[in-house]
C-alpha cells in the first residue's frame, strides 16, 4: 500500500511539473509567443503604435508578438477579452481613453472593470486635432468656426460616435463657439480618413496620429491640435495655446499597456523592461515624429497618478454633460 502511496505522489510532481514547464514559470518567461489584443481596427493610430512599439520590444523581450484587432464599444471589446485570459504573460493589450474613461462610466458592456487587468506602462499621448479636406474653402479654425454660424447644422464633422472623447470635444466646440455642426460618426479613424478622402464629410476629429498617411500626402489640412504644446511630428499645424483657445477645449487619448491582474509579478516586470526599452529608444522617438504622437513612457506609481488623475477629470466633465442632457 505504501508502495503504491509512493507511485501515485510521484506520478502527480511529474504531471505537475510537466504543466508548470509547459505554461513557463515567471523565470523561464517567455518560452512562446504573445498575443496582443488591439482595441482599434486594423490601420489606425492604436494599431500603428502597438505594432512598432511591439516590433521593437520582441528584440528585448526574446519571442515574437502577434495580433488580434478587436475594436468596438468605446474601445472596450479587446480590453474585455483581456479581462478574461490567462494571467500568464501571453496576452496583453492596450487600454485608451475609451476604454479606461468612457467603457466605465456608461457601463455599456457588463462586468467591464479595470480592477481586473494591470496596466503596467503608459507609451504615448496624442492630443487631438481639426482636420479638413485638401480642397477646403476654411483652413483656419477662424474661417471653420465662421463658416460653421454661417451654416448651422450643414458643416459635416466626422466623430467616432456619441459620447466618444472626439465626440465630446465636438460638443464643447459647439457649446463654447455658439455653433451647430452635422456629426457624423464613424467606428474609428480608418473610416473617418475614407469619409474625408470621398467627401461625405467636410472634417474630422481625432488626432493628428491618426491621419499621418493623408497629412503627409497633402489629402487633408491639420487646422489645430489640441494640445499646449507643438506637436514634433507636424510643427506647421497649430496648437491651442498658439490660436488663443480656451483650456477646456484641450483633448487627447493616450495608450497604455496591460496584462490580467494576477498576471506574476515577474512577468510583469519583464514586459514593463521590455516595452520601457522600446518606448524610451531613438527608433521609437524618431518613428513618432512622422505620425504625429508624443512619446511619454510612465510605469510604477507615476503610471497610476496619471491614469488615476484622467479618470478623475474626465468622468467629471462626462457627467456634466450627462446632467446637462447633452449625453
Amino acid at each position: 500500500m505504501k508502495v503504491k502511496r509512493m507511485i501515485v505522489m510521484i506520478a502527480c510532481v511529474l504531471l505537475s511539473s510537466t504543466a508548470l514547464f509547459a505554461n513557463g514559470t515567471p523565470e523561464e518567461y517567455p518560452n512562446k509567443d504573445v498575443e496582443f489584443i488591439v482595441s482599434s481596427g486594423a490601420g489606425g493610430g492604436t494599431d500603428a503604435i502597438s505594432r512598432k512599439i511591439s516590433q521593437l520590444a520582441e528584440k528585448e523581450l526574446g519571442t515574437a508578438i502577434y495580433f488580434v484587432n478587436k475594436p468596438g464599444a468605446d474601445d472596450a471589446v479587446g480590453p474585455n477579452l483581456l479581462m478574461g485570459a490567462k494571467p500568464d504573460g501571453y496576452t496583453i493589450g492596450n487600454f485608451n481613453y475609451g476604454s479606461i474613461i468612457n467603457a466605465p462610466f456608461t457601463g455599456l458592456i457588463k462586468g467591464y472593470d479595470l480592477a481586473k487587468v494591470q496596466i503596467f506602462a503608459l507609451i504615448t499621448q496624442e492630443p487631438d486635432a481639426l482636420m479638413v479636406t485638401k480642397n477646403s474653402p476654411y483652413t483656419t479654425f477662424d474661417e471653420f468656426i465662421e463658416a460653421a454660424k454661417a451654416n448651422p447644422g450643414k458643416i459635416k464633422v466626422a466623430d467616432q460616435g456619441i459620447g466618444s472623447r472626439v465626440n465630446l470635444l465636438a460638443l464643447k466646440i459647439q457649446d463654447f463657439y455658439g455653433v451647430q455642426f452635422n456629426m457624423i460618426s464613424y467606428q474609428g479613424s480608418a473610416p473617418q480618413r475614407e469619409a474625408i478622402l470621398n467627401g461625405e464629410v467636410d472634417a474630422a476629429i481625432t488626432s493628428l496620429g491618426d491621419f499621418a498617411p493623408l497629412l503627409n500626402s497633402g489629402d487633408a489640412i491639420g487646422v489645430v491640435e489640441f494640445s499646449s504644446t507643438q506637436n514634433g511630428g507636424f510643427p506647421t499645424v497649430p496648437n491651442s495655446v498658439e490660436l488663443g483657445l480656451d483650456d477646456s477645449l484641450l483633448s487627447g487619448s493616450f495608450l497604455t499597456l496591460a496584462a490580467p491582474v494576477e498576471t506574476p509579478a515577474e512577468i510583469i516586470e519583464k514586459l514593463t523592461k521590455a516595452f520601457g526599452s522600446a518606448a524610451t529608444s531613438t527608433e521609437f522617438s524618431e518613428w513618432t515624429k512622422t505620425v504625429g504622437v508624443t512619446p511619454d513612457f510612465k510605469s510604477g506609481p507615476e503610471l497610476k497618478a496619471f491614469i488615476d488623475g484622467k479618470i478623475e477629470g474626465e468622468t467629471k466633465a462626462l457627467q456634466a454633460l450627462k446632467d446637462a442632457g447633452v449625453l
